[in-house]
């Protein structure tokens, strides 16, 4: 089942991509891998530490943050954008898992005064102030979380951001593991992020195109390596895979994307 609509369909160009997770460090790489033009080596990911913060905004931010930079970076230098312009969508199927352990761990002792850089940090939009704080975004920002299906969901943002006018939008995807003994609870492989620039459909020669194809209850796109579909289950951010590796494979076709409950997201992929 897929619903239509007389609407034209939301669409965008991707003018730029940023990605780490386990074993990529950027897009570049995972796009060889995605091609089928390299084997993927499992790896623990690697966070940069973003430059563009002051020292002391550094020391405070946790992974998750870092991660959230790192990676919008990245797709702000592929296309050569200024940071400075773009509206952000952020979304994160949990935020800082780690901070959230911290203020547990802070209520369940004796002191239970909690220090205002760990309140500050355990907002689910600190991703997003220092983002502004790393590059002077004064553009709106919005954060949205939808679980497993967080992913989907900040792009539905952003596109509907982008057919109403607000120009390119950055798309920032994060997810990073909590520790014990959250964890069990809420398992995740490892971190993982991803960022998309979106600009308008009609910027011709701005990168594979990407159009809202409906809602659907197929079930979600799997990937045939068993170590890349393990990540893709492993971790919400990285239920975008499938939509990566066709656009690493520059093949025009239909991928769907796991949303809600019995309930998919339908993409129209062009190169």
């Amino acid at each position: 089942m897929t619903a239509s609509s007389s609407l034209p369909p939301l669409a965008a160009r991707i003018a730029g991509i940023g990605l780490i997770g386990p074993g990529f460090d950027d897009w570049a790489g995972a796009r060889t891998v995605l091609a089928g033009e390299a084997a993927w080596t499992s790896a623990p990911t690697r966070i940069p530490s973003p430059s563009l913060l002051p020292p002391a905004e550094r020391r405070r931010v946790g992974n998750v943050v870092k991660l959230a930079i790192g990676v919008g970076l990245q797709a702000v230098e592929a296309a050569g954008a200024d940071a400075a312009t773009l509206a952000t969508v952020f979304a994160s199927s949990g935020g800082d898992g780690a901070n959230c352990h911290a203020i547990c761990e802070v209520l369940a002792s004796d002191d239970r005064a909690i220090s205002p850089t760990r309140f500050h940090n355990s907002v689910n939009n600190a991703a997003s102030g220092y983002w502004g704080i790393a590059t002077g975004a004064m553009a709106a920002s919005t954060i949205v979380s939808a679980y497993d299906g967080s992913f989907a969901a900040g792009l539905l943002e952003a596109l509907a951001q982008l057919a109403c006018g607000a120009g390119p939008v950055l798309l920032i995807v994060y997810d990073h593991p909590y520790p014990a003994p959250l964890d069990a609870a809420r398992p995740m492989v490892d971190a993982f992020g991803l960022a998309l620039l979106l600009v308008p459909d009609t910027a011709a020669g701005k990168g594979p195109r990407v159009a809202l194809g409906g809602f659907t209850d197929a079930p979600a796109d799997r990937l045939a390596d068993p170590g890349l579909e393990a990540l893709r289950t492993g971790v919400p951010g990285a239920r975008a895979l499938p939509l990566l590796e066709r656009i690493a494979r520059a093949g025009p076709g239909r991928c769907t994307l796991e949303y809600l409950d019995a309930l998919q997201l339908a993409l129209d992929v062009t190169p």
